[in-house]
C-alpha cells in the first residue's frame, strides 16, 4: 500500500510542480484573444465554462482507457505505477499541454495542422491520413464492447431478436454518433459528459476507499516484485509491452485528437495547465486505483493474471467483479455506466476529431449543417465495415498507433521550443524514449515482427538516437539559417 500512496503523492505534487514548470517554459500569454473568441461559430468554437471544459477534457481522454488498460498492465506487477506516475508527469502531461496548447495558438488547429508546422508538409500529410485511421479506430473500438454488453445484459438473442442483438445496439450507438458529432459541442457533449466524467471519479473514489478501509495488500515495489510478473513473460516482456498497455493512464496519442476541441472552447490561455495537463493527471489517479485495485482484489498480481487468463483477459470482466464485491448494488450500476456509457463517448467525440481535421485540410466551413453531414456521412459508412472485422485485430493495431502519434506530437513539441529558443528537453527526451518504446513494440510484438529482444531493444535504442540527431541536427540548421539572416 505504501507504494501505492507515494504514488498518488507524486502526481498531485508533479501537478503543481512540473505542470507549472512546463507552463513556465512554454510561456502563455494571457493577453492573447483564444480562437472561441476571435474565430466564434456557435458550433465548434465556442466559450464554456472552465470546469466544464476540464470535465469534456477528462471523459475524451478517459472513457475506459485509464481503467482497461491499468487492469491489462497490473498483470505485469507494481512496476505499473512506475510507469503511470513518471508517465503521466513527463510524458503524458507535456503530451497534452503541447497538444491543446499549440492548437490554441494555430486558431485551434488540428493536431496534423500543427504538426505539420513544425515538422514539415510531409508529416502534416502522414497525420492526415494516419490520424483519421486512428480516430476511425478508437471510434469502432469503443462501440463494439458497449453494444456486445448492451446486447448480452438485454437477455441474449434466445429471448430477444432485436434487443439481445449486437447489430441493433450498433445501430442505437450510431445514431447518437451522428447526432453528437453534427450538434454544437455545447448541445450534447457539452451537457452530458461532465456527468459521466463525475461517475470515472465516484467509481475510483469508491474503489480508493474500499481498499483503505478495507486494508487491502496492494503490493509494494520491493526488489523481489520490481521484474515481470506477466503470467507469459516470454511472450509480453515489460519492455516495451507495459508502456504500450498503459496507454491512456500515463501517455496516449489519442489525446492529441481531442485536445483541439477544447483549444477551440477556452477563452484564456492561463486554462491550459489545469485543463490539459490536469485532466491528464486525473486521469493519472484513476489508473493508479484500477492497477491497485485489480493486484489487490485478486490477492496478488499472480491472481489476477490466474483470474484474467480464465475469463479470456475481458477487463469488463474484472471491472463487474471488483465493483460489485467492494461496492454493492451502487457499484454495478456504476460498473455497467463504466463499461458501457464511457466507452461510448470516447468514440463520439473521436468522430467529431476526425471530422475537424478532414474539414482543416480541405478548408470546408463547418458552420451549416450540410457541411457536416458531407463529411459525418462517408466516416460513419466507412466506420460501419470496420466494425465487421474482426475485434482482435482491430484492438491489436490500435494500441501500437497511439503511442506511435503521441511520440510524433511530443516531437513536434520539442521542434516548436526549439524554433521558439526555449528548452525543448521537456518534450524531446519523452520523446526520443517513446521512439525506442514503439519500435521495440513493433519489432517484439505478437501482432508485429516477434523477432526476439535480443534483436528489437538494440534496433529501438539505434532509432532513437537516430531520430534524436536527426532533430538536434535540424535544430542547428534552424540556428545557422538564423544567424545567417535567412530566417
Amino acid at each position: 500500500m505504501e507504494t501505492f500512496i507515494i504514488s498518488m503523492i507524486a502526481l498531485v505534487v508533479g501537478y503543481f510542480v512540473y505542470g507549472r514548470t512546463v507552463e513556465k517554459l512554454f510561456g502563455i500569454d494571457t493577453d492573447a484573444e483564444t480562437p472561441a473568441i476571435k474565430m466564434a461559430d456557435g458550433v465548434d468554437y465556442v466559450v464554456m465554462p472552465e470546469w466544464r471544459i476540464f470535465m469534456i477534457q477528462f471523459l475524451n481522454i478517459a472513457g475506459i482507457g485509464p481503467i482497461f488498460g491499468a487492469i491489462l498492465g497490473a498483470m505485469y506487477g507494481p512496476a505499473a505505477f512506475l510507469w503511470i506516475v513518471f508517465g503521466c508527469i513527463f510524458a503524458g502531461g507535456v503530451h497534452d499541454y503541447f497538444s491543446g496548447m499549440l492548437s490554441c495558438r494555430h486558431g485551434g488547429a488540428s493536431i496534423p495542422e500543427v504538426v505539420g508546422s513544425y515538422l514539415g508538409n510531409g508529416f502534416k500529410q502522414f497525420m492526415r491520413a494516419f490520424s483519421v485511421v486512428l480516430l476511425l479506430l478508437v471510434g469502432v473500438v469503443f462501440i463494439l464492447s458497449p453494444a456486445g454488453i448492451l446486447a448480452r445484459l438485454s437477455g441474449g438473442s434466445n429471448s430477444s431478436p432485436f434487443l439481445g442483438n449486437t447489430d441493433f445496439w450498433l445501430v442505437i450507438i450510431f445514431a447518437y454518433y451522428i447526432m453528437a458529432t453534427l450538434l454544437p459541442i455545447d448541445k450534447i457533449i457539452g451537457k452530458i459528459y461532465p456527468l459521466f466524467g463525475l461517475v470515472l471519479f465516484i467509481m475510483a473514489a469508491g474503489l480508493l476507499i474500499a481498499m483503505i478501509f478495507g486494508h487491502a495488500a496492494v503490493p509494494n515495489i520491493t526488489f523481489q516484485t520490481l521484474h515481470n510478473l506477466h503470467n507469459e513473460p516470454g511472450k509480453y516482456p515489460l519492455y516495451p509491452m507495459l508502456f504500450i498497455t498503459i496507454a491512456c493512464g500515463a501517455l496516449s496519442g489519442f489525446h492529441a485528437t481531442q485536445s483541439p476541441m477544447m483549444a477551440r472552447c477556452m477563452s484564456s490561455e492561463r486554462q491550459g495547465r489545469r485543463i490539459f495537463y490536469g485532466a491528464m493527471i486525473a486521469e493519472g489517479v484513476i489508473a493508479l486505483v484500477w492497477a491497485a485495485a485489480a493486484m489487490s482484489f485478486f490477492g496478488s498480481p499472480a491472481g489476477l493474471n490466474d483470474a484474467m487468463l480464465a475469463h479470456g483477459n475481458n477487463a469488463g470482466w474484472a471491472v463487474a467483479e471488483i465493483c460489485n464485491s467492494w461496492m454493492g448494488k451502487v457499484g454495478g450500476l456504476l460498473a455497467i455506466l463504466g463499461v458501457v456509457a464511457c466507452p461510448i463517448t470516447s468514440g463520439d467525440t473521436a468522430f467529431r476529431s476526425a471530422r475537424l481535421i478532414i474539414a482543416d485540410f480541405t478548408k470546408f466551413s463547418q458552420k451549416p449543417m450540410i457541411h457536416r453531414l458531407v463529411i459525418t456521412l462517408p466516416l460513419f459508412a466507412v466506420a460501419w465495415l470496420v466494425t465487421r472485422m474482426n475485434f482482435g485485430v482491430i484492438w491489436r493495431y490500435f494500441g501500437f498507433s497511439n503511442q506511435a502519434l503521441a511520440t510524433i506530437v511530443l516531437w513536434t513539441g520539442g521542434m516548436y521550443m526549439a524554433k521558439m529558443h526555449k528548452n525543448h528537453w521537456i518534450a524531446t527526451i519523452p520523446a526520443t524514449f517513446m521512439t525506442a518504446v514503439c519500435t521495440s513494440y513493433i519489432l517484439v510484438a505478437p501482432e508485429g515482427f516477434r523477432l526476439g529482444t535480443a534483436i528489437a531493444y538494440p534496433a529501438g535504442i539505434l532509432c532513437a538516437l537516430a531520430a534524436a540527431i536527426l532533430f538536434l541536427t535540424k535544430v542547428r540548421s534552424l540556428r545557422r539559417a538564423e544567424h545567417s539572416g535567412i530566417l
